[in-house]
């Protein structure tokens, strides 16, 4: 009797083992030479705790971009989905008819979308509401968020990049300038949006033969910054028609006060004095409040396009979650400084509380653009699984990409019946190639998918994720 009790236990045991990785998957990562113990893989049910595929799950590794599922679920959590960020306007002295004998203050709580549009029409408004001529100074108050200095090219020494803007209290527009090419017979046409006062552009570009390959046209284009101007120098393959792309190219604060120059002249004001950082003084009057778009609006654009500065600037906005009651009341929100370390914290703190337990975990800035940054698969599948249980749900899975359809999987699995079949966030660094998401298969289940590779071969990975994709939606 013993004896069948043990090989019934065996039996079982065996049964709720996790399968192998399919023939499909070991064959794409064979092609791309990346061995079983540069990935971390989980699949799982929605619903059920045993996993279908577990290959070292427990391993702390490097996420990359679907690090920003764990800020932007937090977020919903915590803020809720109709949160949304304030931007102020102050005046210091007296406003009478149109003029402003003192200064303009404009204080910023980390919106992450204060797009040029927002402001055209936000100065719009302080038109409307009769302010004409500043004969005092322009104030840019940042004091919401306590930062160290920021190094745009720290990460990897491309300062330009969109992706590389850091966080700020009052950030517009991404802080970035859309560079629009185009060629123009036997030359190419540059156009510059927004609009910066002060800002010159010197356009070398010459036009190169034709590539046959459009996927790297920018590689060609050298940017050269220094002070207020930008020097374009390089080729641009001429067979790839109209392209544009976003640069990083002044700091924040000169940044702002271009945009402000240009935009308050276009509505018909004048700026006499300065600009210059600051706080309002204790008797300033407040103008008017320009709130954002809410979270569940704003998560979309973190997820589905991958913006490192939007992720950055919400997972900065979590510290606030953890201020007391007490606290906030007393001091307000404004005397209250958001940091790195609060909002760590404050995600820490929150995960104990769901009852997640994730010691390998290490957090950054919340958005995957780090080397540092690391939770295992089967944490982040744990966390999606938690997700799925969430009264929010709907709004986590809508914000993230849509298997060949938008976002960073667009062009995913095109014609594959798994289009349309999945939700997945896609991560990638130099040597990490991440994915995770939810699948449904062709017989209805739902599964969550975990797969990181962090080899220096991960970009030649992803063939496998999709091979393990089809997979999971033809069960």
């Amino acid at each position: 009797m013993r004896r069948l009790y043990a090989t019934l236990f065996l039996c079982l045991a065996a049964g709720a083992q996790a399968v192998s990785l399919p023939v499909e998957v070991r064959q794409e990562l064979k092609k791309a030479r990346i061995p079983e113990s540069g990935i971390a893989v989980e699949v799982r049910e929605v619903g059920r705790q045993t996993p279908l595929i577990s290959i070292n799950s427990r391993h702390a590794m490097n996420p990359a971009s679907t690090m920003k599922l764990l800020t932007t679920y937090a977020a919903l959590d915590l803020l809720g989905p109709a949160y949304t960020w304030r931007t102020e306007a102050w005046i210091e002295g007296e406003l009478k008819d149109g003029v402003l004998n003192g200064n303009l203050v404009l204080k910023g709580y980390g919106d992450p979308k204060f797009t040029i549009e927002q402001f055209w029409l936000w100065l719009s408004e302080l038109r409307d509401r009769g302010l004409r001529e500043i004969h005092g100074d322009l104030i840019l108050d940042r004091s919401y968020f306590d930062l160290p200095p920021y190094d745009p090219g720290e990460f990897d020494s491309d300062p330009v990049r969109a992706y590389n803007v850091g966080p700020d209290a009052l950030l517009l527009n991404f802080n970035t300038l859309r560079f629009r090419y185009t060629p123009d017979g036997n030359g190419m046409k540059v156009i510059t949006e927004p609009r910066l006062e002060g800002f010159k552009l010197d356009n070398q570009l010459v036009p190169h033969p034709p590539s046959g390959d459009c996927d790297d046209w920018n590689d060609t284009i050298l940017t050269q910054t220094s002070g207020d101007s930008v020097v374009l120098q390089g080729g641009y393959p001429s067979d790839c028609g109209e392209r544009e792309q976003r640069l990083n190219i002044l700091p924040h604060t000169r940044y702002v006060e271009s945009v402000f120059r240009a935009v308050w002249q276009e509505v018909g004001g004048t700026l006499k004095g300065n600009v210059r950082e600051g706080t309002a003084a204790a008797n300033a009057q407040l103008l008017s409040t320009h709130h954002s778009e809410p979270l569940n609006s704003v998560i979309r654009d973190i997820n589905k396009f991958s913006n490192n500065v939007m992720a950055r600037q919400l997972f900065l906005t979590l510290g606030s979650a953890s201020l007391q009651p007490s606290l906030a009341a007393e001091w307000g929100l404004s005397a209250v400084p958001l940091n790195t370390e609060r909002s760590i914290e404050t995600v820490q703190g929150w995960l104990q509380r769901q009852g997640l337990h994730f010691p390998e975990l290490v957090l950054e800035n919340g958005a995957g653009l780090s080397r540092r940054e690391r939770i295992s698969a089967r944490h982040l599948a744990q966390l999606l699984q938690h997700a799925a249980d969430h009264p929010l749900s709907s709004e986590l899975q809508s914000s993230m990409p849509i298997l060949g359809v938008d976002g960073s999987v667009r062009k995913r699995l095109k014609d594959s019946p798994a289009v349309s079949h999945a939700h997945l966030k896609t991560g990638t660094l130099d040597g990490v190639k991440t994915i995770a998401g939810y699948v449904r298969s062709k017989n209805g289940k739902e599964w969550i998918v975990v797969f990181f590779i962090n080899h220096y071969n991960a970009k030649r990975g992803q063939d496998a994720q999709d091979a393990l994709i089809e997979w999971l939606q033809q069960r």
